[in-house]
């Protein structure tokens, strides 16, 4: 009507700061796939961008930020989970140099997708309204979608991008209708408006919210990786180019469960008995389902991706009791799991390269002898992984039973013992192929072809001989791994971060 005139909100630009510098640099690198030099230079801009954002979220580090009228928050939960998704990319740049994925997706698009994605995790961790939560999630996914297909010469590549689009659409449609009745319930679309709505309406226990939650709970359970909705996790992660696959196992469970917390602590903590138990459930079939599946894998990606089932629920247990204790040791694990989880994956790449099995578990027999340093730090990885004494999985899963325990979830706590026993199945199954079996026999031959041995990969890359002593692959194992013995012996630091970022919240 005339007279009438719009008030844009007010923007923040030093705030957002971080997502415009992942923006221009996503545009320039994708601005550089017309230049030959692009292979050269790619990475380096990927790696120039990663550290701007990170430097520019160090900036705002126990600033509390209401952004965008209140659809975006920057506060040191936003912050912890946006530097692991950062760290989980750094390391993916380092894996994929000579990766055969960048190669043929063009190292322009392919670094640029992998920016892309990282945008949408940082969005996610700051959303706090129905529909920047959308937009991110999305924005996090359809990146990963392609980068999961970039290895064109690969069936299981293919494969593994169109089940990823087909499950992550389905769940992301499911999220989307329980945004939908949750938002018809409350009549708002931020999450301190669905609180209120909640309480100010008198709709606790209201049919329209709890359809709503359970709808919601059902589409992040997708993106999280938590059973029964777990079924893409294993086949994605053994398609995909395996440094995806590594970030995809960090990254993306660390940007879906900061959204999980907001999300359930902040727009639904009035409905908290409603949907502990429920989540409480998932968490207990997540670790059974997880560790029992991962026992008669041979493929070390579908081992992992198992094994990231159930580590999904045991970080479930930590949003489970909705206590600054619980978020801080959810945090805390997801900080440890990128640390474990680096420094296996780069061993797989490292193997993946060297031998012709792809990533069985026969590409690591013998390992202890004849790549000592990768044994090491493999050893490390699935000691840490099963939780065992002097590591960061072993103070992470302490600190999540403690969480559980004085939130009287005793019971889930002793699935987590439970599970830890069980893993051991399988994460010791690789310690003893890298320790008591003699090494692999691989015919002797030039760098650049494959040789033919029974039972190898069928899509397997050209060997390179030398690939297990390049300092990028074996740089981030070595680090990762003294990283996850330190935070085992000293884990005050990590506690530390942890305790700041689930402070904000409460």
């Amino acid at each position: 009507m005339a007279g009438e005139s719009f008030n844009a909100p007010h923007i923040d630009y030093a705030g957002i700061a971080p997502l415009i510098a992942l923006t221009v640099g996503l545009v320039v690198i994708l601005m550089s796939g017309v230049f030959s030099t692009t292979k050269r230079w790619a990475p380096g801009l990927a790696v120039i961008t990663l550290g701007a954002t990170a430097g520019l979220l160090l900036w705002h580090w126990n600033d509390n930020l209401s952004l965008v009228a209140g659809a975006l928050r920057v506060d040191n939960l936003a912050i912890s989970i946006s530097l692991i998704a950062i760290a989980s990319a750094f390391a993916a740049i380092l894996l994929s140099i000579r990766e055969r994925a960048a190669e043929e997706a063009g190292h322009g698009e392919y670094y640029a997708l992998l920016i892309g994605s990282v945008l949408g995790m940082v969005l996610l961790a700051e959303a706090e309204n129905l529909v920047t939560f959308f937009v991110a999630i999305e924005t996090l996914s359809i990146p990963l979608y392609i980068l999961c297909a970039t290895n064109l010469r690969r069936e299981g590549s293919l494969e593994s991008g169109l089940k990823y689009l087909i499950v992550g659409s389905l769940g992301s449609a499911t999220l989307l209708y329980g945004m939908a009745f949750i938002y018809g319930g409350t009549g708002s679309t931020d999450f301190a408006g669905i609180a209120h709505g909640i309480e100010a309406k008198g709709m606790l226990h209201d049919p329209l919210i709890l359809i709503g939650i359970a709808l919601a709970t059902v589409g992040l359970a997708f993106k999280t990786s938590i059973a029964p909705f777990h079924q893409w996790t294993p086949d994605v992660y053994q398609g995909a180019p395996t440094p995806i696959t590594s970030f995809m196992a960090v990254a993306t469970k660390a940007a879906a469960f900061a959204v999980f917390i907001r999300f359930f602590v902040v727009a639904l903590g009035p409905e908290t008995g409603d949907w502990q138990m429920g989540l409480a459930i998932l968490a207990a079939i997540s670790i059974v389902v997880g560790n029992v599946g991962a026992i008669r894998q041979d493929s070390l990606k579908r081992l992992l991706g198992y094994s990231g089932v159930a580590q999904a629920g045991y970080m479930l247990g930590g949003l489970v009791v909705a206590t600054e204790k619980g978020v801080s040791s959810l945090i805390f694990y997801l900080a440890a799991y990128l640390f474990m989880n680096l420094a296996a994956f780069a061993v797989i790449v490292a193997r993946e390269r060297e031998t012709p099995f792809g990533d069985d578990i026969r590409s690591v027999r013998g390992l202890g002898s004849e790549r000592a340093v990768l044994a090491w730090s493999l050893t490390i990885s699935m000691l840490a992984l099963a939780g065992l004494p002097a590591t960061a999985g072993f103070i992470g899963k302490l600190y999540l039973i403690e969480a559980l325990v004085e939130g009287s979830y005793t019971w889930l706590a002793v699935f987590i013992a439970v599970g830890t026993m069980i893993s051991l199945a399988y994460y010791l199954r690789v310690v003893a192929a890298m320790w008591m079996r003699p090494e692999n026999e691989v015919a002797a031959s030039g760098p650049g072809s494959t040789p033919a041995i029974a039972g190898a990969s069928p899509e397997a890359d050209p060997v390179d001989p030398e690939a297990g002593r390049r300092w990028y692959l074996v740089g981030p194992a070595v680090f990762a791994a003294a990283a996850t013995v330190f935070f085992g012996v000293i884990p005050q630091p990590l506690v530390d971060f942890a305790t700041h970022a689930g402070s904000s919240l409460f």
